[in-house]
């Protein structure tokens, strides 16, 4: 086993990984400034740990990648602690971002057997799948805590309810929930890939029918880099079946524009991938990584495109502290009707800027196998 790749020591990216589980267990919202206050009462606590959000979810996915290829313990048991500690408290209003845990919850099932799981999984696929509400030609409308967003869909749906719908489907055998899984691919990608460039715009309505800003948004983009490749992975979708060469060249497109516009001196791209006076953003970066580096290790693209990937970890690395926390991550973002809307999101650590720089770290560290 190798200890060295492209410059990079598999002890200190070990060691990254984890300070970076560490940190994601403590952030906190010292100031409340990130609390999401919805108009019955209720707070949403989207930073710390202990809450129920979309950030909440993708930071479990990081964790159980993490689980997965290392038998991390340590990640395992912060998995089931929190399933249990938020079930206890009982579970938020349903939409599309608070699916999320659900792709985890449907992985640890399956290591663990805990039929406890379930009743949860049927229940929220279920509304998925009959309750949520939808666009014109059946999109999955992006409703949220604090909006229902009528006729829009947008990007990050993929990653928030399309592949915990796909996966339940699979466990579950409800080949209905798959087959609308890819239908949500299909309709996705006909209203959010961007013609011209190849990259993904943030929303569409069909209330006026346009793409709101236009924002080629990287976090946005980041969600289709990464869910692109874990769903053909999760089908099992073989070559030449049809479906996987679509998602391949839509994949493929949004990849090679991104090679475009990385920044080359630190490896990350701008928060509006296009714009070089919005901020450069590490959250993205990571979701980038990651999903180029599954993509090569796949097959699903050229070996050429690994350079990029690899800037990428480089700089993801450079932008975790010595706390373990990864600097430079825009807080949650809505889809705006201007690009400085984009622009003038804070900067914060968050459970998804530790969760995807540990999938990107995760993946990465195949190459010292």
């Amino acid at each position: 086993m190798p200890n060295l790749a492209h410059g990079l020591d598999a002890k200190d990216i070990k060691a990254k990984i984890a300070s970076l589980i560490s940190n994601l267990v403590d952030i906190t919202d010292e100031t409340g400034e990130f609390l999401l206050r919805l108009d019955d009462g209720r707070v949403i606590d989207t930073k710390g740990w202990n809450d129920w959000e979309w950030t909440h979810g993708v930071g479990l996915y990081g964790l159980w990648k993490q689980y997965e290829m290392h038998g991390d313990e340590r990640a395992f048991d912060i998995m089931v602690k929190w399933f249990a500690d938020r079930f206890e408290a009982g579970t938020p209003t349903k939409n599309i971002n608070t699916v999320s845990p659900f792709l985890t919850l449907a992985y640890l099932y399956e290591a663990t057997g805990d039929h406890t799981y379930i009743p949860y999984l049927e229940t929220w696929a279920d509304y998925v799948m009959y309750e949520g509400p939808r666009t014109e030609e059946g999109g999955f409308q992006h409703i949220v805590f604090n909006s229902e967003n009528p006729q829009q869909l947008w990007d990050d749906t993929l990653m928030m309810s399309v592949l915990p719908l796909a996966k339940i489907g699979l466990l579950l055998d409800r080949p209905d929930f798959v087959e609308e899984a890819k239908r949500q691919f299909m309709v996705h990608i006909k209203y959010l890939a961007d013609r011209k460039t190849g990259l993904w715009f943030h929303g569409w309505t069909f209330l006026g029918r346009h793409n709101f800003a236009d924002a080629l948004w990287a976090r946005g983009n980041c969600w289709v880099t990464i869910a692109i490749p874990e769903f053909i992975e999760l089908l099992d979708l073989k070559p030449g079946d049809g479906l996987r060469a679509f998602l391949i060249d839509a994949l493929e497109a949004q990849i090679k524009a991104l090679t475009e516009y990385q920044d080359q001196e630190t490896g990350l791209w701008h928060t509006i991938i296009n714009d070089k006076t919005s901020y450069l953003e590490a959250s993205a970066t990571a979701g980038f990584a990651y999903g180029i580096l599954k993509a090569v290790r796949k097959r699903y693209i050229g070996k050429e495109y690994e350079a990029v990937a690899i800037r990428a970890i480089k700089g993801v690395l450079a932008n975790i502290d010595d706390k373990g926390e990864l600097q430079q991550v825009s807080f949650g973002t809505p889809v705006f009707d201007t690009i400085q809307g984009y622009k003038d999101i804070p900067l914060t650590s968050m459970p998804y800027g530790q969760s995807l720089a540990m999938l990107a770290l995760g993946e990465f560290q195949r190459a010292f196998i």
